[in-house]
């Protein structure tokens, strides 16, 4: 199954014109969280249509602060309101000493961090009572790293106990930006933990640096990275289509969701055996 972000920016025009037909929708829940009015009226409208898988913006996973437990018995409620199928956070923070910093900055690479953010994983996971799925984000820098990304990110799991959502662009992303090999890293991770997946565009913006976006369509490295990972993963996993700006026609989303779900049938097909 093939899903896509419901964004209020082509809400009305998905819900109106039968262009989009994607399996599920995905919302992040605290920008629905005690809405009213017309939006709500949409959310309902689209729930009554679609499963819906939720993707949260403001936990802040890693942030030096208490995890803020009233926000996550809101979260839970709402998954429970919407009989939402999964709910995953970033691996990031994006909060420190009680500001909001508004972007997804990325977590030393440490054994300390390590303990800190596993900790708090398993705490989200008991008060909601169920368990999340983590992503690996995109960054641009590393901070003062004791171990690599991958051991850092196998570790988290390992030591949570959680699942991973495995964005394949933010993977390419990284590669090409610090300069890894990301089939390589793919084959690396717990795949049996892998319960989403997210596509999306990117912007390249020099010679050596890619900036994660989801302002373009996805380009064809990134599809044939998407093949590769769904031919190591050997099962059906849902898949997001990721679109946050530069909006284009419907019917263009609905080509790569059509796309996404061609690469991922034919990378599931059985081997075809010659018979003497």
């Amino acid at each position: 199954m093939v899903g896509i972000g419901f964004r209020k920016d082509f809400a009305t025009e998905m819900l109106e014109n039968p262009v989009l037909h994607p399996a599920f929708i995905e919302v992040a829940p605290e920008n629905w969280i005690g809405i009213g009015g017309y939006w709500k009226k949409q959310l309902r409208r689209a729930l009554e249509r679609y499963p819906l898988f939720t993707h949260g913006l403001s936990l802040s996973i890693g942030s030096p602060d208490e995890l803020d437990i009233d926000f996550l018995r809101k979260i839970k409620q709402f998954l429970q309101e919407t009989n939402a199928q999964l709910y995953s956070e970033h691996l990031s923070y994006s909060k420190c000493d009680n500001a909001h910093l508004y972007d997804l900055l990325p977590i030393p690479f440490t054994g300390d961090a390590v303990k800190h953010v596993a900790a708090r994983i398993r705490t989200v996971q008991e008060v909601l009572e169920r368990k999340m799925a983590i992503e690996i984000v995109s960054y641009y820098t590393p901070v003062a790293p004791e171990m690599s990304e991958l051991q850092f990110i196998n570790a988290i799991l390992q030591e949570a106990d959680c699942d991973l959502l495995l964005d394949v662009n933010n993977i390419y992303v990284n590669a090409f930006n610090h300069q890894y090999d990301a089939r390589q890293f793919i084959d690396q991770l717990p795949l049996e933990r892998v319960a989403y997946i997210h596509m999306a565009g990117h912007e390249q913006v020099s010679p050596d640096l890619i900036i994660d976006t989801h302002g373009e369509a996805i380009i064809d490295p990134v599809y044939e990275l998407f093949g590769h990972a769904m031919e190591q993963l050997g099962r059906d996993v849902p898949v997001l289509l990721e679109r946050d700006f530069n909006i284009p026609a419907l019917h263009l989303l609905q080509t790569e969701m059509e796309r996404l779900q061609a690469i991922k049938s034919a990378a599931l097909k059985p081997a075809a055996y010659a018979v003497a």
